[in-house]
């Protein structure tokens, strides 16, 4: 059972990086050419190459944010229904056990109640890891400022294993949820 969680988490982890940087970028790019357009096209030298990288590694930077939470909605589809480890995880309809029936192809209007109760659960577990991430740094890192090490780069980091704890809890704790043998 392990292992699915870890294969599950491995899948999801890999979607959600490579998600976040192609949603990001794409982004960025957008802005990026509204602003060389807006400018009036000036010729492209080394001087304006180096602009618009800046522009766009800026923008990269703010819209990353948003495009992580873009690929954690989204993301959160692909769980379900693939095979791994001969498990499988599959989303029911309904929380009544009169009328619940297996969703065969999940779609996101499916996962908005499922989603929101996940969110929360990787809220709460990154924020647990912060605390207790700050708690260690407070004692073992002599720095005037305890937060040196905090970045989005870390943050992220504590997402992806707090996604890990997320999968094991939120398969036994959400009754619209359910693991099977495949």
């Amino acid at each position: 059972m392990s292992k699915f969680y870890f294969l599950l988490w491995l899948h999801w982890a890999f979607r959600l990086s490579i998600s976040t940087f192609i949603y990001g970028s794409f982004f960025a790019i957008l802005i990026t050419l509204f602003l060389y357009i807006k400018q009036g096209l000036p010729t492209l030298t080394a001087e304006v190459y180096t602009a618009l990288f800046d522009i766009w590694s800026f923008w990269f930077l703010i819209l990353g944010n948003i495009a992580l939470l873009l690929a954690l909605f989204r993301g959160m589809k692909y769980i379900f229904n693939t095979c791994h480890n001969s498990y499988v995880l599959e989303l029911f309809s309904c929380e009544n056990e009169e009328s619940k029936e297996l969703i065969e192809s999940v779609g996101y209007g499916d996962l908005v109640k499922v989603w929101r109760k996940w969110f929360m659960l990787l809220i709460w577990i990154t924020g647990a890891q912060m605390v207790i991430a700050l708690a260690l740094s407070a004692i073992f890192i002599s720095n005037e400022s305890i937060f040196t090490w905090f970045n989005i780069y870390s943050l992220y980091g504590f997402i992806l294993v707090a996604g890990y704890l997320s999968f094991i809890i939120f398969s036994a704790k959400c009754k619209r949820v359910r693991i099977k043998k495949c």
